[in-house]
């Protein structure tokens, strides 16, 4: 049995005790609620297709709106996780855009009479930044079209909302709308809701990726479970998460993860892989445990090997974990050469680097419950002075 599976079947008085009460399933039920999320989608095409041509994507590539992917923190992370998908998809614009720096700069990101599609992300709905951004711009932006997805449907953003004009509100299922402080199933499942968006004329092609993404997922929670369970134990003081193009934002996701559930008691940091060597590199230690997402794609991967190759022969970190996809690219030769953990799902070998996001997060999650452990904290409320909460407190929104 995988040590995922033992915290899962603790009894429930000791689950409470240790604060374990949500994160662990939280993070092995997210496979199988990603089904629920494209039954949600599936339902709601016939509408959310017709708001899209309304906004104007499916204009000539030259007429269409710009789009902008808005969250804050994990929600953020969302977004950047998206882009790329959605811009080959879609053929348009599309920029991941903090709600936090659109709440100070809205004048100046927002162009003005320039075509905009704006994506929020919430899990709770309730994100006062994503509540003051969203009334902000139908006072002074009313021309913004505005799609909203929540994991909360009694969130503001959502109540707040519904028939409101150029809006439309959608409501993933509550089940995957965390309890605990860390999110784990909502963020990989409003990433594959946006999946869903970039092929809202092919759900079916879609589908076909979803299957494999669920295999893919349920083969890789009991291969991370133990490795995160085995790094923790080694009781690392700092982290460093690289990933390239779609990987880097599951790679910030990660860092903040293992950051939140260890209560800061090992730093993390995120890079792109090639941005590493401009300075970042400088912080690695024997005390640093450095986690790298592998492309699929073969020419990316090649300055990936060459990172861990070097950081190998030159003893920079305690322990190095590579996360594999691949398309086509078959198995890394030499293995050992490049890293102490090699965590590659069978069915991950057949999943195009775009579509990784919502199973690779999960080795973030995992390493952040076992470190959390690790640090006698509860995952489930793991910042024992209240210094961060689940839905952020004491937000003042200035006008």
């Amino acid at each position: 049995m995988d040590v995922l599976s033992e915290l899962l079947g603790l009894p429930e008085g000791e689950k409470a005790a240790r604060g374990l009460s949500y994160t662990p399933v939280e993070i092995a039920q997210q496979p199988n609620t990603w089904l629920s999320t494209f039954e949600v989608f599936r339902k709601r095409r016939a509408e959310i297709s017709e708001f899209l041509s309304l906004a104007g994507l499916y204009e000539s590539p030259k007429s269409r709106p710009t789009v902008f992917l808005i969250g804050a923190g994990t929600s953020d992370y969302v977004g950047q996780s998206l882009t790329y998908l959605l811009r080959k998809c879609w053929a348009c614009e599309v920029i991941a855009v903090p709600s936090t720096d659109l709440l100070t700069h809205m004048d100046e990101l927002a162009i003005l009479e320039k075509k905009y599609l704006w994506i929020s992300f919430s899990r709770s709905g309730d994100s006062p930044e994503g509540v003051a951004v969203l009334e902000r711009a139908r006072r002074r932006r009313p021309d913004i079209y505005q799609l909203v997805i929540s994991c909360n449907e009694k969130g503001r953003m959502i109540g707040e909302n519904e028939g409101a004009p150029r809006l439309l509100t959608i409501s993933l299922d509550d089940a995957v709308n965390d309890r605990g402080l860390a999110m784990t199933s909502s963020f990989s499942n409003m990433v594959v809701f946006g999946q869903c968006l970039a092929h809202v004329h092919d759900p079916a092609k879609y589908e076909g990726v979803l299957l494999q993404l669920v295999r893919a997922g349920k083969e890789l929670l009991p291969l991370a479970a133990d490795c995160a369970a085995l790094s923790a134990k080694e009781g690392y003081v700092k982290a460093c998460f690289v990933g390239s193009g779609p990987l880097r934002g599951v790679a910030r996701e990660c860092a903040l993860k293992l950051l939140e559930l260890s209560a800061g008691k090992t730093l993390t940091r995120s890079e792109s892989v090639l941005g590493l060597r401009h300075g970042p590199m400088a912080a690695l230690d024997k005390n640093t445990l450095f986690v790298c997402f592998l492309a699929g794609n073969r020419r990316v991967q090649l300055y990936e090997l060459d990172l861990l190759a070097e950081i190998g022969q030159k003893q920079l970190v305690g322990s190095r974990i590579v996360v594999a996809g691949g398309e086509s690219n078959g198995e890394i030769p030499d293995i050992n050469s490049f890293a102490e953990h090699y965590l590659r799902p069978a069915t991950a070998a057949r999943i195009a680097d775009e579509y990784r996001p919502p199973v690779d997060v999960m080795v973030g999650q995992l390493l952040g419950l076992f470190f959390s452990l690790h640090w006698n904290l509860r995952p489930d409320c793991p910042s024992p002075n209240g210094v961060i909460s689940r839905v952020v407190q004491n937000v003042n929104i200035h006008s």
